[in-house]
């Protein structure tokens, strides 16, 4: 095991009080010559036996200081006040790589060494050398140069401190250096690793940027909301098969005699006729925190996970959207258009389906298809838009909608009989305060129907029709009510 090096600040003190150690020696062998004056009576044994002991201390304090400073594997080199070369030991000679060299001039100490700036071919300032600065009475260090030599280039690190007599005055400088090259790979290859791990780190960014951007396409086809169902932040993780059943809302909604508007356009217009009218019924659902499942043609199929008030909120938007879309289109010649929207609520399996080689998100349940049946009765009763009696009781307020039942019917596909309701927030201000003001009467018929008293509901029904003429769902039940009044009488 290596003995550990000595600090620069422990060779620093040292070498200071070994410096200290021969002045003090000095000032001994400078008394010891006065008392050899004042005892000059004495015998020259005497004397000589003073005189020896002094020598032999001085020299002892200068051996041992010689000793310690050829030991140490750092570099000494002094400077006498003058800028003269005064000393250097072994280490310093093999870092110098030429030794002690005569100077004309303390300016000529970076280029007789060959002192260069680290990494370049710059000869180092004299005037920032830490041993001239120590020349001008300061403590200074570096570890911006090197010593070129014919087969390297050696990096140094160097303190100078300097050195002062009696009288205050700097009488040497003295320069520690070391061979920091070592250091320096450690850092470069410190900096080299770090270099690393920025390159890898950015390409560990762009290949995320890319699966993100990968995903945000995918997204256009398959909904990122789809896929968090799922468990997953990226479609490369989802795989065939993978399911979970959620409680949702489903809406679904399609365009009124779309054929007969079909037929007027040519391909190209008809796509930019869907892409114009879709484009602005996605904002509607989005920011009712809802997703668009699928595009089914001209129609829309979109998914809930939050509320019930979510869906019935996006389905009143779309009808608002659609009312200043058909304002632009007739200002423009085009024929208005209408929509219808049925909303259904339930426990949904959503999950993935397909093969190998396409595979594709789907969404299977009851309440799926009894949405779509749903949208299909708008048709029926002349209205754009119902919900069914399990949305109507997942709304946390009801009576924050305009609602009203519509009937009790046997869609296709189910054996039980579903109660479906309109919410007409979105009717005309006119219609919706006609239907508002006719809701106790209309509830009542309604009642009446459900007790076959429909005389009596025929009655309310007109009523409701004088105020509000365009209720169609009046009208149908005033007819119904008659023609079971004609069938009643009939048996």
């Amino acid at each position: 095991m290596l003995e550990e090096q000595p600090s620069r600040e422990q060779l620093l003190l040292e070498i200071e009080r070994l410096r200290q150690q021969v002045e003090d020696l000095k000032e001994e062998k400078a008394d010891l010559e006065i008392l050899l004056e004042t005892t000059a009576e004495h015998s020259d044994t005497v004397e000589t036996e003073l005189r020896y002991r002094a020598f032999e201390a001085v020299r002892e304090g200068e051996i041992k200081l010689a000793q310690f400073l050829e030991a140490i594997p750092i570099g000494v080199l002094v400077l006498d006040s003058q800028g003269r070369p005064y000393y250097v030991n072994h280490a310093g000679h093999q870092l110098l790589g030429q030794g002690v060299l005569p100077l004309n001039s303390v300016e000529d100490v970076s280029e007789s060494y060959q002192i260069y700036i680290a990494g370049t071919e710059t000869i180092y300032p004299f005037e920032n050398l830490p041993i001239v600065r120590a020349l001008r009475g300061e403590n200074a260090t570096a570890d911006d140069l090197e010593i070129h030599r014919a087969d390297k280039k050696v990096p140094l690190e160097i303190w100078g401190r300097p050195i002062f007599d009696e009288r205050g005055q700097v009488a040497f400088a003295i320069a520690v250096f070391q061979d920091v090259t070592e250091r320096k790979e450690a850092e470069s290859e410190r900096h080299l690793f770090i270099q690393k791990l920025f390159d890898l780190n950015q390409n560990l960014e762009k290949s995320l940027d890319a699966e993100s951007d990968l995903t945000d396409a995918y997204g256009r086809f398959v909904p990122h909301q789809f896929l968090n169902l799922l468990g997953y932040e990226s479609i490369i993780d989802v795989n065939l098969g993978d399911q979970v059943q959620q409680e949702m809302s489903v809406l679904f909604s399609d365009i009124r005699d779309f054929t007969t508007l079909s037929e007027t356009m040519n391909p190209q217009e008809n796509f930019k006729f869907i892409n114009a009218y879709l484009s602005r019924m996605e904002p509607a659902i989005t920011s009712n925190n809802g997703f668009i499942d699928k595009y089914i043609g001209d129609a829309i199929m979109a998914l809930f996970s939050d509320f019930a008030d979510d869906a019935v909120k996006a389905g009143i938007a779309m009808l608002n959207i659609l009312k200043n879309y058909n304002e632009y289109r007739q200002e423009v010649g085009y024929v208005p258009m209408r929509i219808g929207i049925g909303i259904n609520s339930g426990s949904l399996m959503l999950g993935t389906v397909g093969g190998k080689s396409r595979m594709d998100s789907t969404v299977i349940s009851d309440a799926v298809n009894l949405a779509s049946r749903i949208e299909g009765l708008t048709k029926d009763y002349g209205v754009p838009l119902l919900i069914s009696q399990q949305t109507l009781e997942r709304l946390r307020n009801p009576n924050d909608y305009a609602i009203r039942i519509v009937d009790k019917v046997q869609v296709k596909g189910k054996s039980q009989y579903v109660v479906v309701y309109e919410v007409f927030d979105a009717d005309p201000p006119e219609i919706l305060s006609a239907k508002l003001e006719n809701l106790p009467v209309y509830n009542e018929a309604m009642l009446l129907c459900d007790r076959k008293d429909f005389r009596e509901a025929g009655k309310l029904f007109e009523e409701c029709l004088r105020t509000n003429p365009s209720d169609q769902v009046a009208r149908i039940y005033l007819k119904r009510c008659r023609d079971w009044r004609s069938l009643l009488k009939g048996i």
